[in-house]
């Protein structure tokens, strides 16, 4: 199975993480088969001081999707994160799974495509440099189409 993983934090030595959490997804989860460039984007649904730095990961994995959140979660853990009651808030990483092959997945813990991705300009533009012509199992449109139509205006740059 092939998986599209949204890195992303704004809190610490945000590369650092990164590259931890690499180590970690390699080891854990399957073999980062891509990887975007890092992408720098203003703080979304938040205000905060620090920017975010974002990537998303192709992996190719051998597990159900209950049991890549349990690992990507155990990670954000052991980097530090700390989940607060706001969705939305600053943090030393976190581990989106944006999408799971063309599984379409939903249960209380875990939606699968991500439900925002197409919403997030910090998410369409990493996944545009590596999927562009990939389908989005629900909305049927490319990737690329839908970095286009993306509303969200907010401040993404590759760094």
């Amino acid at each position: 199975m092939t998986v599209y993983l949204l890195l992303g934090g704004n809190i610490g030595n945000t590369r650092k993480y990164f590259s931890e959490a690499k180590e970690m997804i390699q080891k854990k989860a399957g073999d980062i088969t891509k990887e975007s460039s890092l992408y720098e984007s203003e703080p979304w649904g938040f205000t905060h001081d620090q920017n975010f730095l974002n990537s998303v990961l192709e992996v190719s994995v051998d597990m159900e999707p209950i049991e890549l959140l349990d690992i990507t979660q155990s990670i954000e853990r052991e980097l530090g994160r700390v989940r607060k009651k706001s969705q939305y808030s600053e943090r030393t990483i976190d581990i989106d799974i944006l999408f799971y092959d063309s599984i379409m997945f939903d249960t209380e813990r875990l939606t699968i495509p991500h439900k925002m991705l197409h919403k997030r300009r910090f998410t369409m533009m990493p996944l545009n440099e590596l999927i562009p012509d990939y389908i989005h199992p629900l909305l049927n449109k490319s990737i690329k189409e839908l970095t286009d139509i993306c509303e969200d205006k907010s401040l993404v740059k590759k760094v």
